[in-house]
């Protein structure tokens, strides 16, 4: 190959501006035929040099002019673990960010007159749920995320983001993970830290041998683990539990509750108390004896036992297990739980017209034909708790189009250094009861 040829194959780099982020945290720039180009770890106002690939894919050459809120990631596996997508921007600005996705989500709903947000951000090392990839890597355990766009597991050896007592106890799980008969390749590993201690689901991708329970057994005993519960992956069944040496237990409000294995928590204790908080805030001022504040994806009563500090709740939840620990703990309380799948069966218009206030806590994915309903109910005040903001809009645009209005927001960065975040949303209907029409009839 001459050198004329040699220089003719090097790719031409370009350089470009970032201008803004995408809703994965990757830089977004303009191509010179005005396509964009979305560049990881990258920053607003960086001038950033590209390289082309021989699948025409750009990537990241160097950064030419730097961010004022770039700073250095504080974990040695940012950039190859895929946990954390933002660890190199400064943390205002990465609320800052996180506050104007909400922001942008409401008005692409139809708000355009926004509310000043309160804004919350938890502190590293305070996550207490996380969800382990498990791999055999010859005899050793791969035990972490994965990385990003990928199958391959980085072996989590630290971690800004989860808890201390989570973090100290991942070589012990390896050691006993790597005796198990059960565990052929890969495997799943999530740990709730709860008040009675570290709640642990494993999955495997083979059945536990009798071995193998004794050894699970003897290890909750030296690590002080309640609950040790087992499912295989390839199974959608309840867990089974395999080693129990207490009970398993945690508050929310005034009520204790005994969560199932692998039962869904917020990401702290900070940022659970903060919703909560916000959810109250957001509720009416004035609440009676004969109030009821209707309650959908109660979950197991992360915000029901609050709510029924202001008055008589009604919560609904379609998962059977958590239902189940709702139920259980709602002896003398004013919260009465029922199980149900909102999205098959929504709570109608008639029912939700009669409540004071309506609370959602909805997955990922929105409430999506439980907002119609809501839209057709008109109650005077809905309190929308939202994880994703393309949801977010899409079910505030029910509400908008229903004639609410928007009354308060409140972010919470519950979910340190990636993308994702949370927000309370309150809404009002000026609406009397007595003038709304077209409800459904069927409860």
């Amino acid at each position: 190959m001459t050198q004329s040829t040699a220089a003719h194959d090097e790719p031409t780099p370009l350089d470009v501006s970032i201008r803004s982020l995408g809703a994965q945290g990757d830089g977004v720039a303009s191509l010179p035929d005005g396509s964009a180009v979305h560049v990881p770890y990258t920053l607003p106002g960086e001038l950033v040099r590209l390289t082309q690939d021989k699948g025409g894919r750009w990537t990241l050459k160097e950064i030419l002019t730097q961010s004022p809120d770039r700073v250095d990631p504080p974990c040695s596996l940012f950039g190859n673990c895929g946990g954390c997508t933002l660890q190199h921007m400064a943390l205002p600005a990465l609320l800052a960010w996180k506050s104007e996705r909400v922001n942008a989500a409401l008005k692409k709903a139809g708000f355009q007159t926004l509310p000043t947000a309160e804004q919350h951000q938890v502190k590293s090392h305070s996550r207490r749920r996380a969800d382990l990839a498990i791999r055999r890597n010859g005899k050793d355990i791969l035990l972490g995320l994965h990385a990003r766009n990928s199958h391959a597991v980085v072996d989590l050896t630290e971690c800004s983001v989860l808890h201390p007592t989570v973090v100290s106890a991942l070589p012990a799980f390896r050691q006993v993970l790597r005796s198990l008969e059960g565990l052929r390749q890969a495997g799943d590993l999530h740990i709730n830290l709860l008040e009675s201690g570290m709640d642990v689901l494993l999955a495997t991708d083979g059945p536990l041998s009798t071995g193998d329970r004794t050894r699970l057994a003897a290890f909750a005993d030296s690590l002080s683990i309640p609950r040790i519960s087992w499912r295989s992956v390839s199974s959608n069944a309840e867990p089974e539990n395999v080693a129990q040496r207490g009970s398993v237990r945690h508050s929310f409000g005034s009520a204790t509750v005994a969560p199932p294995a692998g039962a869904f928590l917020q990401a702290t204790a900070e940022s659970e108390a903060w919703i909560q908080e916000s959810v109250i805030a957001a509720l009416p001022k004035k609440l009676g004896k004969r109030d009821t504040l209707i309650e959908l994806y109660a979950g197991c009563g992360t915000l029901s036992f609050p709510l029924a500090s202001r008055a008589r709740v009604l919560a609904y939840e379609g998962h059977a297990a958590a239902a189940s620990c709702l139920q259980a703990a709602t002896g003398g309380t004013r919260v009465t739980a029922e199980c149900r799948d909102l999205n098959r069966r929504p709570i109608m218009g008639k029912t939700l017209n009669t409540a004071t206030a309506v609370v959602l806590d909805p997955p990922h994915a929105g409430a999506k034909l439980q907002m119609t309903q809501i839209a057709a109910g008109k109650p005077k005040s809905v309190v929308y708790v939202s994880c994703n903001p393309a949801a977010l809009a899409k079910d505030a645009t029910v509400l908008f189009s229903a004639g609410y209005s928007l009354s308060s927001i409140s972010v919470i960065d519950q979910f340190l250094w990636s993308a994702e975040v949370e927000a309370v949303c309150g809404f009002t209907h000026e609406s009397s009861r007595r003038s709304r029409s077209g409800l459904s009839r069927s409860g």
